[in-house]
């Protein structure tokens, strides 16, 4: 075992040793990438609980509000990434970030439905739209091509550990506090619900964002092969007023924004990209369902205060340790054939869930049930649900699809974005996701009510059932299509 993981280990070392010599923004970055995630994993969790349980909202009408909210932050994404590209990536940083403080902030500080939903979760949307195309194309901007690779990888990884922190964050709130507790801030007196002190926690975490990228991102600085460039930005109407100066720049924005994205669309291969994307929709509806429909499944199956979060936080421990090694095993292939193959096994982990459970009873009842639930989870009790099983089972086979083919869904278009586009492609990349994002949020609540209710019986395995069979259309497209859609990536031969 020795002899086969030594030169595997060497070969992972040499990889993330390119990256002495990197410069301080690509680690700003990475730093930047943990927080903003572990602010978007404590939201995102809390998200459809606090619509029903602080404003009132039915399954249905919470999963509309989600559909509309993922899809004005999914349309926003796909136009603000050719004005990232033309008012630079700092500037485009620190006007997101200073968006997600505002939005954040009024989500949980306020009770009103129009105010917290209408002006705090819709801001949210630009705020975090802002972030998408900028995170990506920053980490192409300050990353050599020998970095590039390995320099993805670790921002997966970032966004994982992230993920897994705030997933630790949502079950400890909701252990000390209960579902449905309430909590006085010290000194100054107000009262939140337990789901309020989760928004007002991703608050805090958006803060120190802004100041570290703020004195921390130096103007105009770009990673080259030949070295590290910097040319710093200088305004354009410097001479001008200042109020006059940045009418105009924004004019210059808008138009160079315009010239952009319109010029795309006049790209043959940009046409075979958004192809490919439209099919990887497919199995990312894994990823919305487990934000916005796994949360109420396994409140109800499982019970209150049940450790949904610690459950599908396995999927980012094993994401930490699996995206460095598979990428170094699939060093030589392409995106496209490792997105194919890894959406396969994400799909066949997802089947798991639509199987009995009682086929899984003894399990529940052998060494892994006990380690699972006394061991992991610290749990009490002497039944063991043979769901515990079935969603640890179904984590571990969807973490290994994923480690394959999501890393690469970043860098596929990174790969094939013509220089000066990097933002306008990764932004317009969000495109397909537009009717993903929609369909889930629309479908989420009905497929609560009718399969798996808050009373009455269920169907729970009819809705992983349901959720699968989507899934399974981009493998089986991206097999049947290839020849149409697939494009040349740089530095690829298959």
């Amino acid at each position: 075992m020795s002899e086969l993981f030594s030169p595997l280990t060497r070969q992972i070392a040499g990889r993330v040793l390119v990256l002495r010599g990197a410069a301080r923004e690509l680690w700003l970055i990475f730093m930047a990438k943990l927080l903003a995630i572990m602010a978007y994993g404590v939201m995102n969790s809390t998200l459809i609980l606090w619509l029903s349980s602080d404003l009132g909202y039915n399954d249905a009408y919470a999963g509309y509000i989600v559909a509309m909210w993922s899809t004005f932050m999914t349309m926003a994404t796909v136009m603000v990434g050719s004005l990232v590209d033309a008012i630079g990536l700092r500037r485009a940083f620190l006007l997101g970030f200073a968006v997600c403080i505002f939005a954040r902030g009024t989500m949980t500080l306020s009770t009103v439905p129009w105010l917290a939903v209408g002006v705090g979760l819709m801001s949210l949307a630009v705020g975090e739209a802002l972030m998408t195309p900028v995170m990506v194309a920053a980490v192409r901007r300050y990353a050599t091509t020998a970095q590039r690779s390995i320099s993805f990888s670790i921002f997966y990884v970032m966004m994982n550990l992230g993920f897994l922190l705030g997933a630790y964050i949502f079950d400890h709130v909701r252990a000390w506090l209960g579902e449905t507790g309430r909590y006085t801030l010290p000194l100054l007196g107000w009262e939140f619900s337990t789901y309020r002190v989760l928004f007002l926690i991703s608050f805090l975490l958006t803060i120190p964002n802004l100041m570290l990228l703020y004195w921390g991102l130096r103007p105009g600085v770009e990673a080259t092969d030949e070295g590290l460039k910097i040319t710093p930005e200088q305004p354009k109407y410097a001479h001008l007023h200042v109020l006059r100066g940045l009418v105009l720049t924004v004019r210059d924005a808008f138009d160079d924004t315009i010239r952009i994205f319109a010029g795309l669309w006049r790209q043959p291969a940009f046409f075979k990209f958004l192809g490919f994307l439209t099919l990887v929709v497919a199995v990312r509806l894994i990823m919305y369902h487990m934000n916005y429909t796994y949360p109420k499944f396994g409140i109800r199956e499982l019970g209150d205060g049940a450790p949904i979060g610690r459950l599908w936080a396995i999927n980012q421990m094993l994401i930490i340790f699996l995206v460095p090694l598979m990428g170094t095993l699939t060093l030589r292939w392409s995106a496209y054939r490792v997105v194919t193959l890894g959406s396969a096994v994400a799909v066949m982990a997802v089947f798991i869930m639509a199987l009995p459970p009682a086929w899984f009873a003894p399990l529940a009842h052998s060494w892994l049930g006990a380690w699972l639930y006394y061991g992991y989870l610290g749990m009490q009790g002497a039944f063991v649900h043979p769901y515990y099983v079935m969603i640890f089972l179904f984590v571990v086979g969807l973490s290994l699809g994923e480690s394959l083919y999501s890393p690469r869904l970043y860098e596929y278009p990174a790969a094939i974005a013509p220089k000066g586009q990097e933002a306008s492609y990764m932004s317009l990349s969000y495109l397909p996701f537009f009717v993903a994002k929609f369909f889930v949020g629309m479908a989420s609540g009905p497929l609560l009510d009718h399969y798996c209710p808050e009373s009455g019986p269920r169907m729970s395995w009819m809705l992983w059932t349901y959720i699968a069979m989507m899934a399974a259309i981009t493998p089986l497209g991206l097999i049947f299509f290839q020849k149409f859609i697939r494009v040349k990536e740089a530095g690829r031969n298959d």
